[in-house]
C-alpha cells in the first residue's frame, strides 16, 4: 500500500507545483493589464468593480466571483476536479501579490500597450500550463461546459454569453472597461493557441474538447 501511495503523492505534489506556476502566470496577466489602465480583462472588469463596492482587494473579489460561478456550475451537475478548487483558492492571492508589485501606468500609451502584450503572453502561458496538468477545468470553463451541455448552445456561444455578461455587469458597476479589454479579448485566443503549440498540446486540446462537447 505504501509503495502505491508514494508515487501518487509524488505525482500530486509535482502537479500541484506545476499548476501553481500556471496560476501565477494567469494572475500576473490580470494584474499587469489592470495596471496598464486601458481596460481590464473581461472578468477583472467585474472583480475590480466589486472590490471597490465592498472595500475588499481585487484578489478577494476574484475568489468570491469564482466560487459563485462554480456553485452555478455545480447546480447544473458539472463534474469538477481538485484543480478547479485550487483555481478558486489560488488565483486571487496571486493577483493581490502581483498588484502589490506592479506599478500603475498612466498617460504612457506605448508602455500601456506593452503591459497589455505582456498580459496576453502571460495568460496564454498560464492557461497552457494549468490546463496541461488536467486536474479539472477552471470555474468559468466548468460553467461554460455545463451551459453547453444543458442547453442548445454550443461551447463558443456559451462562453461568449458568460464573458459578455461579466463585462456588462462590471461596466454597469463602474469597472475598468476600455480599449484594452477589447484588445485582450481579441488577442487571447490566438495567444493560447500559440502557447498550446509551444507545449505540444494541440492534440491534447482537441481530444479533451471532443470528450467535453455535448
Amino acid at each position: 500500500m505504501n509503495s502505491f501511495r508514494k508515487p501518487v503523492i509524488k505525482k500530486f505534489l509535482r502537479d500541484f507545483t506545476i499548476i501553481q506556476v500556471g496560476f501565477a502566470f494567469f494572475a500576473c496577466a490580470i494584474a499587469i493589464v489592470i495596471r496598464a489602465n486601458i481596460g481590464a480583462t473581461s472578468w477583472a472588469v467585474l472583480e475590480v468593480a466589486l472590490a471597490g463596492m465592498f472595500n475588499i482587494t481585487p484578489g478577494t473579489a476574484t475568489v468570491m466571483v469564482a466560487a459563485t460561478v462554480l456553485l452555478l456550475a455545480l447546480t447544473l451537475r458539472e463534474p469538477i476536479g481538485w484543480g478547479t478548487v485550487a483555481n478558486i483558492m489560488s488565483i486571487g492571492p496571486w493577483l493581490d501579490l502581483f498588484l502589490s508589485l506592479i506599478p500603475e501606468i498612466n498617460a504612457n500609451l506605448p508602455l500601456q500597450l506593452l503591459f497589455l502584450a505582456v498580459g496576453v503572453i502571460s495568460m496564454s502561458l498560464g492557461s497552457a500550463i494549468y490546463i496541461g496538468v488536467n486536474a479539472g477545468a477552471g470555474p468559468r470553463d466548468s460553467l461554460m461546459m455545463a451551459i453547453a451541455r444543458t442547453t442548445p448552445l454550443d461551447v463558443r456561444t456559451a462562453r461568449g454569453i458568460i464573458e459578455s455578461t461579466a463585462v456588462l455587469i462590471g461596466w454597469m458597476l463602474g469597472g475598468p472597461l476600455g480599449v484594452g479589454t477589447i484588445l485582450f479579448a481579441i488577442l487571447i485566443g490566438p495567444g493560447v493557441q500559440l502557447a498550446f503549440r509551444l507545449f505540444n498540446m494541440e492534440t491534447y486540446a482537441r481530444k479533451n474538447l471532443k470528450q467535453s462537447s455535448p
